[in-house]
């Protein structure tokens, strides 16, 4: 089952980031990718956010490469795993749905100086940060797959780093470019799961 969550993993950043700049480079001829942790200032909520990403997708391969060197699962029940399995694909599919559904606005990271618009349909309109909300998924998926300590923290470390980029750096930059079409918006729209979280 470590195999499997190796390659799922490598699936899900290859859709996740890979494919997805590709497409918004050949729609707009711009990939999309703004500063993120190489620009951020050194102590800074983003910086900090774009590190604990970088080490939970570093725990996403460690994780079941040292379940393959012996590393053994809090649980080996096969079903359990091929559901967690399932949840990860899901989450896959669902986070590259929610890219798409950006359309032309999608971006990695924040450029406080660029006037972006509000998306509010499609995946949108059920879940202010669906991306998010979906890696989240596949996270989840992944843990259970290859259900070990890596992997917990890993999940761990994901969530955190989620909420501090969505609540403390996209949010406000989200509020101060659309103010009160952003504040009608999150009050009746979830954060990262339908109806939850609204402000």
């Amino acid at each position: 089952m470590a195999t499997l969550g190796l390659v799922l993993f490598g699936i899900m950043f290859l859709v996740v980031f890979v494919a997805r700049t590709v497409v918004q480079k050949r729609r707009t001829g711009d990939t999309g990718i703004r500063a993120g942790v190489l620009g951020a200032s050194f102590g800074s909520i983003e910086w900090v956010a774009g590190w604990l990403l970088v080490v939970a997708l570093l725990a996403g391969v460690a994780a079941p490469v040292a379940e393959m060197t012996g590393l053994d699962p809090w649980f080996t029940s096969r079903w359990v795993r091929w559901i967690g399995a399932a949840i990860a694909v899901a989450g896959i599919g669902l986070t590259f749905l929610s890219q798409l559904s950006m359309g032309d606005e999608w971006r990695i990271g924040v450029d406080t100086s660029e006037e972006t618009g509000l998306v509010t349909a499609g995946a949108f309109a059920l879940i202010r940060n669906p991306i998010f909300g979906c890696m989240i998924v596949a996270g989840v998926g992944l843990a259970v797959l290859v259900p070990n300590l890596i992997s917990a923290a890993g999940l761990i470390l994901l969530v955190i780093a989620i909420e501090l980029q969505v609540r403390f750096v996209e949010e406000p930059h989200l509020r101060r470019l659309h103010g009160d079409n952003y504040g009608a918006y999150s009050s009746r729209v979830g954060r990262l799961f339908p109806g939850v979280g609204r402000d």
